[in-house]
């Protein structure tokens, strides 16, 4: 028991606290092997390089005045957060059209926040490169399942099934065709998010359903009966979604009328699925190079 505390974390906190994921995310008008090095883009330098003591004042700076985190779930001894998903890079060639919608929607709304990171958008929007590296340049998630808390003797059943149902996947191609705002459950975040609504969409509401299989073999709540699948990028505190996707939308209209709009925003190309429960990730499998 020690062992396993000791490789997944003393219990829950890790991830309990992470209620910008994806998973607990609700549209506005209605995230046996540890994880290995993949074949894909080096995740974006720690925030300290970026921000030296006379450029953006200091990381004192960026932390200080930061809003609450609010736990998605209560506090259970013993429990692991267990998240399944798609890891997405953003491949450099969108960075800098997203880089520019983000700056315009920070403009105005002021409490937008990076996902994970938490720093405010609207201080990486002050360079490109920062904005560029810092807030489109890591790892997002595509959620496959809730983001849930479960048991350490449910651990190797859940991973074992999560494998035998996934392990014959073909590589394919997202593409996110729309901004959009979504909501966490208990409406505490709002939630600045690209979504696919074609190009990748069948592909991962299949494994959506796979999922779904395995938590309900583990009595665990199934992911949400209309799921839309998206990336969330920056994120607010409170139910601001009222504003925030009427800001959306007079931007998304101004990009038609410069002409600089296009069928899709950004496309990726998908690598495999993996499944994180407390401090360990797993890899779940790896699609073959075709």
């Amino acid at each position: 028991m020690e062992a396993l505390r000791a490789t997944y974390g003393d219990d829950d906190s890790s991830d309990f606290d992470s209620d910008h994921s994806p998973t607990l995310s609700l549209p506005a008008n209605s995230n046996p092997q540890s994880k290995e090095t993949l074949s894909s883009p080096l995740p974006p330098p720690p925030v300290s390089l970026l921000h030296p003591p006379n450029s953006l004042g200091s990381l004192d700076y960026l932390q200080t005045g930061q809003p609450s985190r609010v736990r998605s779930f209560p506090h259970v001894e013993g429990n692991y957060a267990l998240h399944v998903y798609i890891p997405v890079f953003i491949p450099s060639i969108s960075k800098k059209e997203m880089g520019q919608f983000l700056k315009r929607v920070s403009s105005v709304v002021s409490n937008l926040h990076v996902v994970d990171i938490d720093v405010p958008l609207n201080t990486l929007c002050k360079e490109e490169h920062k904005l560029e590296q810092v807030a489109l340049g890591r790892e997002f998630h595509i959620s496959l399942g809730r983001t849930v808390p479960i048991r350490v003797h449910q651990i190797d059943s859940i991973v074992t099934m999560l494998r035998q149902k996934l392990q014959f996947q073909k590589r394919y191609w997202i593409d996110f065709n729309k901004w959009e705002v979504f909501i966490n459950d208990d409406r505490t975040r709002t939630f600045l998010s690209l979504e696919v609504v074609t190009g990748g969409l069948p592909e991962i509401t299949k494994q959506i359903q796979a999922v779904n299989e395995v938590y309900k073999l583990h009595n665990l709540p199934e992911f949400y009966k209309d799921p839309r699948p998206h990336i969330s990028l920056a994120w607010a505190l409170g139910d601001v979604s009222g504003s925030l996707k009427k800001v959306v939308e007079q931007e998304t209209k101004s990009s038609v009328f410069r002409g600089s709009l296009q069928s899709r925003i950004c496309t990726s190309k998908v690598g495999g699925i993996e499944c994180k429960i407390g401090n360990r990730t797993h890899i779940i499998c790896k699609s073959p190079d075709q």
